[in-house]
This record gives C-alpha cells, sequence and structure tokens, in this order.
C-alpha cells in the first residue's frame, strides 16, 4: 500500500490542556480521507501541524514515507479556515499575486481558474462572490503551486445546498488528477459522499480508522464512538 502521509504518535499540548494525544493516520494516495470529529475535538490542531503552521509537541509527520522537513511543505495545499482572499482584487488579481510570491508562471492562473470553475469572473472584485466562489477561489489558491496532497478544513461550512453540492463534485475530481485529499468536517452526510477512508478524532485521540463503505450508517457509527469516549472539548 503506497501512503501518501503518515502521523506516528502525534503529540499537539498547550498549557491547559493535550490538544492532541497519538494521532496516528495512514493516507492512501490518490484518495480522498474524511476526518470527523465534534467541534472542539482537535481536528484543525491536526491539520495545522501537518501544513507546518503548528510545531508537534511530539511524534512525527511522514509524507511519502521521509519524514516531512520544511521544503517539502510546498507539496501540500491547503485551505485552513477562510480563504485568505484580498476582497478589493478579482479572482484572476487575487491569484497574480500568489504567483508572484512564489515564482510560478502566469499560465498557472488559468490552469487553476479552469478546474475551480471560475474562468467566467472577469474583473468582478472578491468581496462580492458567493460564500461558495469564496471557497473555490480559497482551493484555487492552494493548488497555485501544483500540490500532490490537498487539505480542507470544514470547506463546506457556510455554504448552501448548491454550494456544497458544487464543491462536492470538485473534490471527488482531484484523486483522478493526482492529487490526495484530507478534508476535515462534522458534516457526515458530505463525508459519506466522498470519502475513501475515515478517521473519528474525539478528545484529541484518533479512536476510528477505517475504509468507508457506502453502506456503513455513518451517523450511528460516529454517535456510538463519541458517546464511548464521553464529553469533549469545546
Amino acid at each position: 500500500m503506497n501512503y501518501i502521509l503518515e502521523t506516528k504518535e502525534l503529540c499537539k499540548s498547550f498549557k491547559t490542556q493535550k490538544a492532541n494525544d497519538r494521532i496516528s493516520i495512514k493516507v492512501e494516495e490518490n484518495t480522498i480521507y474524511g476526518l470527523l470529529g465534534p467541534n472542539g475535538a482537535g481536528k484543525s490542531t491536526f491539520l495545522k501541524m501537518i501544513t507546518g503552521m503548528m510545531e508537534p509537541t511530539s511524534g512525527e509527520i511522514l509524507l511519502d514515507g521521509k519524514v516531512l522537513v520544511r521544503k517539502d511543505l510546498g507539496k501540500i495545499g491547503s485551505l485552513i479556515e477562510n480563504a485568505p482572499i484580498y476582497e478589493n482584487l478579482s479572482a484572476r488579481e487575487n491569484l497574480k499575486v500568489r504567483t508572484l510570491i512564489y515564482g510560478l508562471p502566469d499560465k498557472r492562473i488559468n490552469e487553476v481558474l479552469e478546474i475551480v470553475n471560475l474562468t467566467n469572473t472577469g474583473k468582478k472584485r472578491a468581496g462580492s462572490f458567493s460564500m461558495g466562489m469564496k471557497q473555490r477561489l480559497g482551493i484555487a489558491m492552494a493548488l497555485l503551486n501544483n500540490p500532490k496532497f490537498l487539505i480542507l478544513d470544514e470547506p463546506t461550512n457556510g455554504l448552501d445546498p448548491i454550494g456544497i453540492n458544487d464543491l462536492r463534485e470538485l473534490i471527488r475530481t482531484f484523486p483522478r488528477q493526482g492529487i490526495t485529499v484530507i478534508i476535515s468536517s462534522h458534516n457526515l452526510s458530505e463525508i459519506q459522499q466522498i470519502a475513501d477512508h475515515i478517521g473519528i478524532i474525539v478528545n484529541g485521540k484518533l479512536l476510528y480508522q477505517e475504509e468507508l463503505s457506502q453502506s456503513e450508517n455513518l451517523e450511528a457509527l460516529f454517535m456510538e464512538i463519541v458517546r464511548k469516549e464521553g464529553s469533549f472539548n469545546d
């Protein structure tokens, strides 16, 4: 089995609590991995360590079988929390800022706008985009550097049903393009529809990790695991 990402006993402690407690996950290449958990369970902290936004307290992160180092972060694209958009700029101008920072060719702007279906926004300012369009622009930014691995943290938050459906269809295309995705969510029905494997985090601990069957009653499984663990952190 070819795992693009592995974590081994990954921990993150703050002064008053242990946000992540010995999390060991394995993500197969060219799949979608759904990371589930109640609000405050430690999902975002875990993802921020993978993207280099936080330093682990202990444990290892492996990318392509090798310990993750700073230079490897270029292989990872991410949309954590809100998309980092300049609202007074157009979609193309937002992406141009990023290509200048990273020294990327302008042709990549057209490529990612095509991928996320934002080619027809013209000079419209991003501040007037719908929430779904802003999320897709954030994903376009994350794709600029041709990452092998894409991290999406609660990407459907605040979207209407049409926006959720559009984003779901977009995410489904990524493994066929050679992009592995890890998506965190507390929206069980969304994960049920797109994920190949799931992990469930409660109280900072990974309590479940398996391939996801379409016949699985994910809500019942999730509630059983959460209730067994008891109360969780806010």
